[in-house]
């Protein structure tokens, strides 16, 4: 059985809904549902790490393990990475990134990202992807694409549709899914990576592991998990759930 933690991380500030950790899902807090998600894994352990002192009050007022971080890191990962060089974990020991923003993720999703990254010894990190089945999402740079070799490791991820079509051979187009697993070895040495021009551009983070020579697996969801909350309408979608 693969032996894995679950990092949420959690932060108030957010672009498009604020304080949107804390918000009320049936008369609990959103990171509390999303750690309650994340116990009925496989997970040995379940963190939240977080900077915001709210955040670890109601944390352990609901028997949570809460890590307070730093104040200044520019992603989840690098909070993670924060994490990981604290708990004194071995360097093949695997970490899992749930969203704090997820109270509806997959449970089985989990350890499958778990299970891939343990199944792939020369990749860094794991990821999740699903094969579109709407073609406006090709097209929608909200719906990330992730291109795959012929060991489901990533390629390339990009909001443009990739790869294009030219010959009209309809390939398949995978839309990324935000859930990850780490080596402890390698979240040593995310913090010290310098960004790179592709993730500027596309504004997305897992291509600095690309940049600089890292592999990432990818495991193939059968269907594609609900939504996270970003906006107004997402919360009440997923309060209509609780």
């Amino acid at each position: 059985m693969t032996v894995f933690t679950v990092v949420i991380p959690a932060r108030l500030a957010s672009s498009r809904l604020e304080r949107k950790a804390l918000a009320d899902l049936g008369g609990k807090p959103m990171v509390v549902r999303v750690a309650e998600r994340a116990a009925q894994s496989k997970a040995k352990q379940i963190l939240v790490a977080t900077d915001a002192v709210e955040i670890e009050s109601v944390c352990q007022a609901a028997g949570l393990t809460v890590l307070m971080t730093r104040t200044d890191h520019p992603s989840g990962t690098d909070r993670i990475a924060e994490v990981a060089s604290r708990l004194g974990l071995d360097d093949e020991a695997l970490i899992v990134n749930v969203q704090g923003d997820e109270p509806l993720i997959p449970v089985d999703l989990i350890n499958q990202v778990a299970n891939t990254l343990a199944a792939h010894p020369e990749c860094v990190m794991s990821t999740a992807a699903v094969a579109i089945q709407n073609a406006e999402e090709i097209t929608n740079p909200n719906a990330v694409k992730v291109v795959l070799n012929q060991r489901h490791e990533a390629l390339y991820f990009s909001r443009a549709a990739v790869p294009y079509d030219r010959t009209q051979s309809s390939p398949t187009y995978y839309r990324h899914i935000g859930i990850y697993a780490y080596r402890v070895a390698f979240l040593k040495k995310y913090a010290q990576l310098t960004s790179s021009p592709l993730e500027v551009a596309e504004s997305l983070e897992q291509l600095r592991v690309l940049w600089h020579g890292y592999r990432i697996a990818v495991h193939l969801a059968s269907v594609l998990p609900p939504a996270g909350v970003d906006t107004p309408e997402d919360l009440a979608r997923v309060r209509a759930f609780f």
